[in-house]
């Protein structure tokens, strides 16, 4: 009997030892290419995810440095994380990543990197990404039929990233199939409104002859505009056209600044990309090589202020209407 109630106190104390440790929340690593808006909404996107599951985030930025991603993969990977996104400004950064993490053990998801890390004979997650070929027809169609035998410029982000890349291989090819227009030119904007301005200039100054302005993305975009606007060429004659959807790239749209877009939303992005690994982490859905692509509309007057069209970058409850929507599979994940 003696025995027996040391036993118990034994178990007892055991048991209450085990409710005094905390339990350890689950920690993601997200490695992030540079500084533009872009990725920062994306980052807050997937960190709204794991704030409504508990889960730890550590974010590394790589500042378009390619040995700097490679150090940042690595790192996290010695931290120990229990899952990886990593979002690359280069063809190689993804491939590194789906290696050192299959390595090591670690599921990780690859956002806007257009499926080419699906390719890896190392297994990833999944892959997050928008419609970049369609995008580039849509751009191509829209100019073609609202400005027939009017010439383009092009200012793009990154040459070296893919989602530019797979822009240009559909929207370049679409341009000259539907031979409406011509392009004279196109240049590297790196993602940096300044950057863009100054292309933009060159452009003007260096006698290109052209009346339609494509700029890859809306940070660029209303830096374009305002310096169109002070030399007085804003529609007089030069339109220009972009994508994202991005707040004050609705608002130039409205006001005129800016002729057409295309709704994509980096921060719903980013919380599709939380959901897609965290339902791995979990158990909840086990498939590898995943492709999700995420819907990306034209921006209209009919659609300009609806935001389940129209998706907006900041954080918002819509994204979760939306994904319950788009991505029932995350509906019992227990997230929202």
């Amino acid at each position: 009997m003696k025995l027996k109630k040391v036993f118990l106190g034994i178990l007892t104390l055991a048991l209450l030892f085990s409710l005094s440790i905390p339990v350890l929340a689950l920690t993601y690593g997200y490695v992030t290419p540079g500084p533009d808006t872009w990725y920062k909404k994306d980052v807050e996107g997937f960190s709204y995810g794991a704030e409504m599951a508990g889960v730890e985030v550590v974010v590394l930025n790589s500042d378009y440095d390619t040995e700097k991603e490679i150090t940042n993969i690595k790192t996290l990977i010695d931290m120990g994380v229990d899952g990886m996104c990593i979002f690359s400004f280069n063809p190689n950064g993804a491939f590194i990543a789906a290696r050192e993490c299959a390595a090591a053990g670690v599921p990780l998801v690859v956002t806007d990197n257009v499926g080419q890390v699906l390719a890896s004979p190392d297994e990833i997650v999944a892959c997050i990404d928008f419609d970049w070929k369609g995008m580039g027809v849509n751009v191509a169609e829209y100019i073609a039929n609202n400005y027939p035998g009017e010439k383009i410029a092009i200012i793009m982000g990154l040459f070296e990233h893919i989602p530019v890349q797979m822009f240009r291989e559909s929207f370049e090819p679409k341009v000259a199939e539907l031979g409406k227009n011509e392009i004279v030119a196109v240049r590297d904007g790196k993602y940096t409104p300044t950057v863009a301005v100054d292309q933009a200039q060159d452009l003007i100054e260096s006698g290109y002859d052209f009346t339609i302005l494509f700029v890859f993305n809306e940070e660029m975009g209303a830096a374009v505009v305002r310096m169109l606007k002070g030399r007085d060429l804003l529609n007089n004659p030069i339109k220009v056209i972009t994508t994202n959807g991005a707040p004050y790239g609705i608002e130039l749209i409205k006001e005129g600044g800016i002729q057409y877009s295309i709704s994509t939303s980096p921060g719903w992005e980013g919380l599709v990309s939380f959901l897609a690994l965290h339902s791995y982490v979990k158990g909840q859905i086990t498939d590898k090589r995943q492709q999700i692509l995420l819907p990306n509309t034209p921006i209209t007057p009919e659609t300009i202020d609806d935001k389940t069209k129209v998706v907006p970058w900041d954080v918002d409850p819509v994204w979760i209407e939306l994904t319950k929507t788009y991505f029932p599979q995350y509906n019992d994940l227990e997230v929202y």
